[in-house]
């Protein structure tokens, strides 16, 4: 990670330092759809983590519930990346200002609330029909971009959002026959338009000027209290969350989320998305499973050897190279189009 300083002046006319982990602050619109792909690489190889986690989980407390497990992860996951952007931001802190505070807020309530929707819906759902359901915001986002806009969106995005529509649907490899829609389809559905809410807030033209690690501070400890919350309704007593914490292996494990998942790839979509729509946003976000996948395919196996969990590889299928290469395709086909523009047709703020 790279420090970036530039210099911005307060309201009372002394200049301050706004830090950040990127440089340029004015990125091409292609360098903005790269880095936000590189994010979901980072976000892909969550998957496998929290999978491992949960098989560790397993073996130290068999009688404890999978809600206690995400519950227990995400506090510690968030609640250690607040306190190292803390101490990052540590010398900027006395000018953070009330709209990167609501900002954070909101962006840490979005992904702290969407994330339980999510999780809850998968008790009741399949993993496959989850991942489907998941994406749901790539569908909703080009429709609050016509509805705010008046009109259709470009024809880039509706192919590529088609792309990605199809890519999710064979890469799920959901079974239409056993389809149906419960609790948790319906609890899946509540988390991606909530997830969808996150994307939007991030555009918002208010928050244009905020510090990038001011806000991701604030988000990051919102979404630790409500897995703090979360976590204190779920565990049977004080020791279940000892013992995890006693086990070196749990905190390796978490350690690649706090640092790979949470500070740099957040910080990552905190900082470059407001470059592009929200609209393209979404559909580069659809690339995380496809990314996941791929990560499934190897990582399991060092997992087991190093942790001592029973954690297979999964095999490489026709719905992974097929839905994969579509969800790929559609966001070529948005840094293609980009690139030969000088100037992109973006989402207007309204």
């Amino acid at each position: 990670m790279c420090v970036d300083e530039a210099d911005r002046r307060n309201p009372n006319g002394t200049l301050s330092v706004q830090r950040s982990f990127m440089k340029n602050s004015y990125p091409s619109h292609a360098k903005a759809i790269n880095m936000l792909a590189l994010a979901t690489i980072f976000w892909g190889l969550s998957f496998p983590v929290m999978k491992a986690l949960g098989q560790l989980q397993h073996q130290l407390l068999p009688e404890s519930s999978s809600w206690f497990g995400t519950a227990f992860v995400n506090t510690l996951r968030f609640g250690a990346a607040s306190v190292l952007m803390a101490l990052f931001t540590l010398r900027s802190l006395k000018h953070m200002t009330r709209s990167e505070v609501w900002q954070g807020f909101g962006l840490g309530f979005f992904g702290g609330v969407g994330c339980i929707f999510q999780m809850d819906g998968l008790n009741y759902t399949s993993a496959s029909t989850s991942a489907f359901l998941t994406q749901a915001y790539c569908i909703v986002l080009p429709v609050i971009l016509a509805i705010r806009t008046r009109r259709w969106p470009p024809a880039k995005l509706i192919v590529a959002s088609l792309l990605v529509i199809i890519g999710i649907t064979i890469l799920s490899d959901v079974s239409w026959g056993d389809f149906k829609l419960g609790r948790g389809e319906t609890e899946t559905l509540i988390g991606s338009m909530i997830f969808a809410g996150q994307i939007l807030w991030l555009e918002r033209p208010a928050f244009r000027d905020n510090n990038v690690n001011h806000f991701s501070l604030v988000m990051f400890t919102t979404i630790a209290v409500i897995g703090g919350i979360f976590l204190l309704l779920t565990m049977r007593n004080l020791s279940e969350p000892l013992t995890m914490l006693r086990s070196g292996s749990v905190h390796l494990l978490v350690g690649q989320l706090v640092i790979f998942c949470t500070l740099i790839a957040y910080v990552m979509m905190n900082h470059w998305q407001p470059k592009i729509s929200s609209t393209e946003a979404g559909l580069i976000y659809c690339v995380e499973p496809v990314f996941a996948s791929l990560f499934a395919l190897f990582l399991p196996a060092y997992y087991s050897g190093w942790f001592s969990v029973k954690y297979p590889n999964e095999l490489v299928t026709q719905s992974l190279l097929w839905g994969g290469s579509l969800i790929l395709a559609a966001n070529i086909l948005l840094q293609f189009n980009f690139k030969k523009s000088k100037n992109p047709p973006t989402e207007p703020h309204t």
